[in-house]
């Protein structure tokens, strides 16, 4: 390109060379100046209509050159203007027009059409209404900046000066010029547009090049390179590392020391980190004993993929109560490094998850929640989003309908989204194999502990260490010391008291029960026999929890825990609330209580370790104890950082001794797939939902994702009867006579299969199929006269079916409540099927001649349950009343609002049940909390549950925003029993919660205001 400057009237015009070079690249930042678009030239790009004007500059009588030029000729290679007599007659035809029209402007019109020079005689001008010739397009863009200049001479100072070839007179600074041009003419001429080109155009072309070719393709080789090295390190960028920490900044290691109070990771963790397969980004299946610290270095890689690499993440936790813990264990981490921490579990959980334009989510979830979610995703096209999985408890995929939802969730992640990194957290499995051939993964394996455990066994009154070398397997290591009355040998035949008063209450100690009458016996029966000096200690930490488990239950205190609390005792289990329990776990982890007696669900869900762990009986319930399950109990024995050794104790009768020695050295047990578990309920689950949800069409296509299962690696031991592919062509039948899918025209000579709409809104509200149909002729029956003063109709419909059978109405009380009811509601109630003459005679003990359906009378008899609920929010005035347990009731309560949540997205599918959506949105938020309306806000952060809500709320911290605002010093002090971690966590996850309201809101006003990319155009 050339530029030619005209001294005498400071004019700059650009042309372009004949070479053929590519104007339209690829520029980054690093890109010399010179090769830069310039923002003029940004707007000429989105219209297609110029290439790449370059930027000069004049000052005085110096030019700055920023644009290469060449000594070739100006019109050679393009099509002068020149030659072009059409578009210079046409020129001067709009010329012509304007002068035998006298055409007149007035002031503000003219200003914005026609620019005068004060300093020159002649004036340029183009009426640009007059011309709209679309040959322009195709000028040279010299040309077109050229025109694009005259046609808009109006700017603003020191705006465009530099990419224009036309000078702006009034602004460019200008030598000294002739004194004819300080003469004011009487009139002044307007000079042809058609002269001033060709006369400009022929000063260019006159004009010698001051840069060499040569030059210009040096700096273009520059530049280009310097392009490429840019491209590579935005790569390493996106995916390297931002710090010494494993790659994470050093703030990272900071927070993990200030929050969890760890200096420094185990060899075993930092050797897992520095595998190549973490490194490449490999799916990893990585197994270690019980309080290995497993789940340290999944939270270090989940860090690494938000912060590095910038995806979100997704953790698949087993528990609704894990997940809430991990929640608020997180949610710090999340304010500090600027990501989000979503909460999926219960009815928790928004489908599809915001999508948010700045920030990373971690999603915290459930298994069943873990699905859902991923189909969302999967539907909305946005699966690639995630970039990490981390499945904790991964040989849960041999768990019942709960593990055939896990492997539906990864089956669909390695099907369809292969760049998504899966990382597995599993118990020593003894067919690791098949889960690596599944998940295509590595393994990595270590036995180490941070502890040293050593387990025993105890029969009658001696004890023997656990050694599976020994031909015994059992080694003898002592004798019980503790002296029995007669009395107390009657009471503990099994030397419990001995046992514990070897530890407690200085130290702490687990006693795992085969049931929850059990543990409750056991704790009664050990403070019978503990002496008086076991009440003074922490007296006054003990005084104030049974004040709070009392505030807790609304007045009312287990007699239990009343009578086990003082000594330091208590039990743990499903019976409890959920209030109760949180109270136990946190006076336990903080040393108030010293022995919990517990059933097997504590050892699989939050970590409470001990010094010294007891089983009861080899037993959980009638079924022997599993290897599994009894690693994962004595696996609790040893506290890191408190305990150099952790013991374990078994307590066995001689009946029981050669079921123990197997289950102390055998193998670990192996993890099968469950798809075909409960009448291969789970693999029409999958199918439904792969047809669903696109994945699948076909037959074919449906085999074809099948042989990535679980079950397919698992073929020869789990399909003894008929192959994989037999099974899925039966279960599609199955689905078509169900009315969930059909099948339309043909694909390639094979038919294409689609859902129907029941098979739809069965698949998205995530409903069991064995109720599908039931659920959609309740809700249709539902409709015909559905009762809107009460709530006990809605109650009734989103009863999980579920939990029918496991209750059986009491007569009597199902009577007295059936009476207290309005007229109205009776007569729904025999609308759904249950007459009040029907429950009488049961009530008296008649027999009733007319067969009723069971299921509908025991569901009544729930949504009973839950309805009393609603209305007095008091979960032990109810239990009481229909002499139900406190934690069965708060179970029942739990499971509703979730499957009122299923309901409510099946609904959403079907036209026809339109009315439903409303009332089962505020039905689900009423059984979720189900406390006063003011109390809800607060129940909303993670881990706040009823009592504390309270206490919060008396303390003045009302709204959410009080909350996420507070300072946890002033809250430790306001708020009694709570701990600063603990009030740090609560403050935290307040704030991550209004962070989440407040983006989700912005998100939703930023798409509202965001310009439609098919918006139509001229």
């Amino acid at each position: 390109m050339n530029i030619d400057v005209d001294n005498t009237r400071g004019i700059v015009v650009k042309r372009f060379s004949s070479q053929k070079r590519a104007r339209d690249a690829e520029r980054s930042h690093l890109t010399p100046a010179k090769k830069r678009p310039s923002a003029v030239e940004g707007n000429c790009c989105a219209n297609a209509e110029h290439s790449t004007v370059a930027q000069i500059r004049t000052e005085g009588n110096t030019v700055t050159e920023q644009c290469c030029s060449d000594n070739e000729d100006f019109f050679d290679g393009y099509d002068s203007i020149m030659g072009d007599s059409s578009f210079l007659a046409k020129l001067d035809d709009v010329e012509l027009k304007a002068e035998h029209e006298n055409v007149c402007f007035d002031p503000p019109a003219a200003k914005s059409v026609i620019k005068h020079s004060r300093d020159d005689d002649l004036t340029d001008s183009i009426f640009t209404e007059d011309f709209p010739d679309t040959s322009l397009r195709d000028l040279p863009s010299s040309q077109l900046a050229f025109h694009q200049d005259v046609a808009n001479p109006k700017r603003q100072p020191g705006v465009g000066m530099e990419n224009t070839s036309t000078p702006d007179m009034k602004h460019s600074k200008q030598p000294p010029v002739p004194a004819l041009h300080h003469k004011k003419p009487a009139s002044k001429a307007r000079r042809s547009m058609t002269d001033q080109l060709k006369k400009a155009m022929l000063e260019n072309a006159g004009t010698s090049s001051k840069v060499s070719k040569t030059a210009q393709q040096k700096e273009a080789v520059m530049s280009e390179e310097i392009s490429v090295a840019m491209q590579a390190i935005e790569s390493v960028s996106m995916e390297g590392d931002l710090g010494p920490f494993f790659g994470l900044p050093s703030k990272v290691k900071d927070l993990i020391m200030r929050l969890k109070g760890i200096q420094d990771l185990y060899d075993w963790q930092k050797a897992c980190l520095d595998l190549d397969s973490v490194k490449q980004r490999k799916n990893l299946i990585y197994s270690l004993p019980t309080s290995g610290g497993k789940t340290l270095v999944a939270e270090i890689l989940i860090f690494k993929e938000l912060l590095c690499r910038k995806k979100d993440a997704l953790l698949i936790l087993p528990y609704v109560a894990l997940v809430q813990e991990k929640v608020r264990g997180l949610a710090s981490f999340g304010i500090e490094l600027d990501f989000m921490v979503e909460e999926y579990a219960g009815s928790k959980g928004k489908f599809p998850p915001v999508k948010r334009r700045t920030k990373k989510s971690l999603y915290i979830t459930t298994i069943e929640k873990g699905h859902s979610l991923v189909n969302s995703l999967i539907e909305t096209n946005r699966l690639d989003s995630i970039g990490l999985v981390v499945v904790d408890e991964l040989h849960m995929l041999g768990d019942g309908s709960r593990g055939a939802i896990l492997e539906m969730t990864l089956a669909k992640l390695l099907y369809i989204n292969k760049n998504t990194q899966i990382i597995g957290m599993s118990a020593t499995l003894g067919n690791i194999r098949d889960l690596q051939r599944f998940l295509k993964a590595e393994n990595y394996t270590n036995d180490f502990r941070p502890v040293e455990l050593k387990e025993y066994v105890k029969l009658r009154d001696s004890i023997y260490e656990v050694d599976p070398k020994e031909e015994q397997c059992f080694k003898f290591s002592r004798l019980l010391g503790f002296k029995y009355s007669s009395g107390m040998q009657k009471m503990d035949p099994d030397h419990i008291i001995a046992l514990v008063t070897e530890v407690i209450p200085k130290q702490s100690c687990l006693i795992f029960c085969a049931t929850k009458k059990n543990c409750e016996n056991v704790a009664n029966m050990i403070c019978k026999y503990l002496e008086k000096n076991f009440l003074m200690h922490k007296q006054k930490e003990k005084a104030t929890l049974l004040a709070e488990l009392k505030n807790s239950g609304n007045g009312s205190l287990c007699p239990v825990l009343q009578k086990t609390v003082p000594y330091g005792l208590a039990y743990h289990h499903s019976g409890l609330t959920s209030d109760e329990r949180k109270l136990v776990e946190e006076a336990y982890s903080s040393g108030v209580l010293c022995l919990l007696a517990c059933t097997s669900t504590l050892a699989a869900g939050i970590n409470l370790p001990a010094r010294r762990v007891i089983l009861r009986s080899p037993y959980v319930g009638a079924d022997f104890l599993k290897r599994s399950q009894y690693k994962q109990m004595v696996g609790r024995a040893g506290r890191a950082g408190i305990d150099s050794v952790g013991e374990s104790i078994l307590i066995l009768q001689e009946k029981d001794k050669e079921m123990v020695k197997n289950l102390v050295s055998a193998p670990m047990e192996k993890c099968y797939s469950n798809l075909l578990h409960d009448g291969s309920k789970g693999l029409l689950s999958l199918i439904l939902s792969l047809i669903g949800l696109n994945i699948t069409r076909t037959v074919e296509q449906v085999t074809d994702f099948m042989s990535g299962t679980l079950l397919s690696v698992q073929e020869t031991q789990a399909c003894q009867q008929k192959s994989l592919k037999e099974l899925t062509v039966d279960s599609i039948e199955i689905l078509k006579q169900k009315g969930l899918i059909e099948a339309l025209s043909t694909v390639n000579d094979e038919p294409s299969l689609q859902v129907t709409r029941l098979g739809k809104a069965t698949y998205k509200g995530s409903v069991d199929l064995s109720y599908c149909d039931i659920l959609y002729r309740d809700l249709s029956k539902g409709l015909e006269g559905l009762l809107l003063n009460s709530f006990l109709h809605l109650v009734y419909l989103v009863t999980p079916y579920d939990m029918v059978s496991q209750s059986k109405p009491d007569w009597m009380l199902y009577f007295t409540q059936f009476t207290k009811l309005s007229t109205a509601e009776q007569k729904m109630a025999t609308t759904i099927g249950v007459p009040e003459s029907f429950v009488a005679r049961k009530a008296a003990g008649q027999s009733v001649r007319k067969c009723m359906d069971a299921l509908v009378v025991n569901r009544l008899y729930l949504a009973l349950v839950l309805y009393s609920l609603l209305r007095e929010t008091s979960l032990w005035s109810v239990s009481d009343r229909f002499q139900l347990t406190r934690g069965f009731v708060q179970m029942l309560l739990s499971s509703a609002s979730a499957f009122c949540s299923c309901v409510l997205h099946f609904t959403e599918e079907l036209e026809e049940f339109w009315a439903y959506k409303a009332l089962l949105t505020e039905l689900t938020r009423r059984l979720t909390y189900c406390v006063q309306a003011e109390l809800i806000p607060l129940m909303e952060v993670a881990g706040v549950m009823e009592f504390r809500a309270k206490q919060l709320y008396n303390a003045g911290y009302k709204t959410l925003a009080h909350l996420a605002n507070a300072d946890p010093n002033v809250l430790v002090k306001k708020v009694e029993n709570l701990f600063k971690r603990q009030a740090s966590q609560i403050v935290a996850s307040a704030k991550m919660l209004l962070q989440e309201k407040a983006e989700a809101l912005q998100e939703e006003v930023d798409d509202l205001l965001m310009l439609p990319v098919d918006l139509p155009s001229m």
